[in-house]
């Protein structure tokens, strides 16, 4: 099984090429393109039931794509919903926790299940976030270039939260307001945001579409 990004950073796509009988699984509706030979089927995101319904409350699609190469070898060519950068992470009997919807594309073996907290549904946060375990290779999507901070132990660093992409489980987070004040928070326009205690790695976007969302919705008004 080989992997490919190509046409970065903007527009990227991802190229998976699979040798006889491989299997690779995608986010339900990302496929662009592929070989005549690959068969697709629909198979729950997460492990069983209970697992496909966590990885949904996580921000993925019920359903995932599992594609296979079958008679030879073949391609799959996937695209995120939104134009930028893709991130390949290589996880050994490891977890990763990305925002929901980011999560592109990965090995079939990995479990995809949610992590998130009653705080995060009254703050009105939305950070609920898909959990990644296992070991395997796993394409997270970004809308915008994707950075990555990399906390020592006992760093401090903060994000707004509809720029998050994904962090490694050593990491610790909290939701809180952006500044001391609740005034200064809503004036800053920033609201609530993401801080983050090392160690570990954390990703994020350097783009957030909930204001373009908002920017649109302006002019579909008149």
């Amino acid at each position: 099984m080989k992997f490919e990004i190509e046409q970065a950073p903007v527009f990227s796509i991802l190229r998976v090429t699979l040798e006889q009988n491989e299997s690779f699984r995608a986010e339900s509706g990302a496929m662009v393109s592929m070989s005549a030979n690959i068969d697709l089927e629909a198979k729950g995101s997460g492990k069983g039931l209970l697992g496909t319904l966590k990885a949904a409350v996580g921000g993925e699609s019920l359903f995932a794509s599992l594609y296979t190469a079958q008679g030879g070898s073949g391609e799959v060519v996937l695209a995120p919903p939104a134009p930028g950068d893709i991130l390949q992470i290589e996880l050994n009997n490891e977890t990763l926790f990305a925002a929901g919807g980011a999560y592109l594309a990965g090995t079939k073996d990995l479990v995809l299940s949610s992590k998130g907290s009653f705080k995060s549904v009254i703050s009105a946060s939305d950070l609920f976030l898909s959990k990644i375990t296992g070991t395997g290779t796993v394409f997270i999507s970004a809308y915008g270039s994707i950075l990555m901070k990399e906390l020592g132990p006992d760093d401090v660093y903060v994000i707004d939260s509809g720029h998050l992409v994904a962090f490694t489980e050593q990491v610790q987070y909290k939701v809180s307001k952006a500044s001391k004040g609740i005034f200064s928070s809503l004036a800053s326009g920033e609201g609530l945001v993401s801080k983050f205690k090392g160690p570990g790695k954390v990703w994020y976007q350097t783009r957030n579409i909930q204001p373009l969302a908002g920017l649109i919705g302006t002019y579909l008004v008149k």
